[in-house]
């Protein structure tokens, strides 16, 4: 046993070698996203007030992303999410432009700039995000693309938009549409972005030819900023194509608080037991910098207006807010909190910030599914810089659930001279057993190292 444990340390080790370019977004990105919170309603006091307190509490773990969420350049945005009636700014490229009122700092023609910068001195990195396409208001006013001899009309394919949001025009697969994005990704790099989040285009339909589009105009920008596909579920079918061409694409509906979406006919929201079973098929393609998102963190206080229904605290329960932490780092998922971060709690905090937790997510190797039924899921994984093995453990039942399985089901050899050794990185407890026996609540997890 001992020599299978050294050859599971070699190749996670060697997984990436130390003399090769590590590349962009090598570990999942961690950070914060104003979606979950403040819905289209951010504005500059409250973003900063928030990567204030990200970079107090939460930088030291390893969360570095802060992103401004949609509708940046709306003058007066509804609470509601509503349809919006104000004012929307524009430069003379038909690219959009920070609303002033609300981001005093990118007055002048700065942009985001000031912002970023701020950002930059508190040792994070700034994100934005983008609806895919180009906005009606430029093709009717047929603005020109800077940098070309194209103008609106000829990029834009008036025959499509969002399915949810009408607001831009999608793209047609020609040069004056690669120019228009061209244009918006050369404005966001002289903003010093580090982060796009571009909607509306990894499904609903998927548009490949535009996440081409947009990935080609980040490479010729030269600028290091990471490519964030939402929403889902992208299709698995393009999985080597998402891999290519971005850091991050999301494989669901947008996920909220709930347990599971009883819907028959839609796939909004995602619930945690959704994603249970969601993550599971794209694990072969995770890694390297290249990672399926299962969404943000839904945690702590949505509000004072956040995307989807009245400010509430999450109405997952304690045993449910452990278990998406717990799957999110079995799987190697970006790690973006959605909660109000001036308002969190404590046992938010804690639960964003557990170490050894955090270093799955970071830093394993070897993630699989090895049980998937309606009632139980169990991932299992492998440290990088140590012997063992990680095996988190899912009670998708409604009820109380006692688990008992030899270990041979979940991958390791049955000892018959000595039991396993347990430790439970969240209590620190340690037991050993002969075989993997637990008894877990209704929706709850326990995610181990097993030596």
């Amino acid at each position: 046993m001992r020599s299978f444990l050294l050859a599971v340390f070699l190749v996670c080790a060697s997984s990436v070698p130390a003399f090769t370019q590590q590349p962009l977004a090598a570990t999942p990105p961690m950070g914060w996203n104003s979606w979950d919170a403040f819905g289209t309603t951010i504005d500059e006091r409250s973003f900063r007030a928030s990567a204030q307190w990200i970079a107090q509490h939460l930088k030291p773990f390893g969360y570095q992303y802060v992103t401004i969420d949609e509708a940046w350049f709306d003058e007066a945005p509804p609470a509601d999410g509503s349809d919006n009636p104000s004012k929307r700014y524009m430069d003379d490229y038909g690219r959009l432009i920070p609303a002033p009122v609300r981001f005093p700092s990118s007055a002048g023609g700065k942009g985001f700039a000031p912002l970023a910068d701020s950002i930059h001195a508190l040792g994070l990195k700034f994100g934005i995000h983008v609806l895919n396409g180009i906005p009606r208001l430029a093709v009717a006013a047929n603005s020109p693309i800077l940098g070309s001899d194209f103008t609106a009309q000829a990029a834009a394919n008036t025959h499509s938009t969002c399915q949810w949001n009408s607001d831009n025009y999608d793209l047609k697969d020609n040069a004056a549409a690669q120019a228009y994005y061209d244009s918006i990704v050369r404005l966001y790099a002289s903003w010093h972005v580090d982060l796009i989040k571009i909607d509306c285009i990894a499904a609903g339909p998927y548009k490949g030819e535009e996440i081409r589009m947009f990935h080609q105009a980040i490479a010729k920008s030269g600028a290091p900023i990471v490519l964030s596909l939402s929403p889902g579920p992208a299709p698995l079918d393009e999985a080597l194509n998402l891999r290519k061409y971005a850091q991050q694409w999301r494989i669901s509906d947008d996920v909220w608080d709930v347990w599971h979406n009883t819907s028959t006919t839609k796939t909004f929201p995602q619930g945690l037991n959704d994603q249970i079973a969601n993550a599971a098929q794209w694990l072969p393609y995770s890694g390297n910098g290249h990672w399926p998102d299962l969404d943000m963190l839904p945690l702590g206080q949505l509000g004072p207006a956040p995307g989807w229904g009245k400010p509430r605290a999450t109405r997952l329960t304690p045993d449910e807010q452990r278990s998406m932490i717990d799957l999110w780092a079995i799987v190697r998922s970006p790690l973006i909190f959605g909660g109000n971060p001036a308002e969190t709690d404590p046992a938010t905090l804690a639960l964003l910030t557990n170490p050894a937790v955090l270093d799955i997510d970071q830093h394993s190797c070897n993630n699989k599914n090895v049980i998937l039924t309606d009632d139980l899921a169990v991932y299992t994984a492998n440290p990088v810089s140590s012997t063992g093995t990680y095996v988190a453990v899912f009670n998708r039942k409604d009820v109380p659930q006692a688990v008992d399985l030899k270990w041979s089901r979940i991958g390791l050899a049955d000892l018959t001279y000595r039991p396993y050794r347990m430790e439970d990185l969240w209590t620190g407890a340690e037991t050993a057993s002969p075989s993997l026996k637990l008894t877990l609540p209704p929706h709850a997890s326990t995610i181990l190292v097993v030596k």
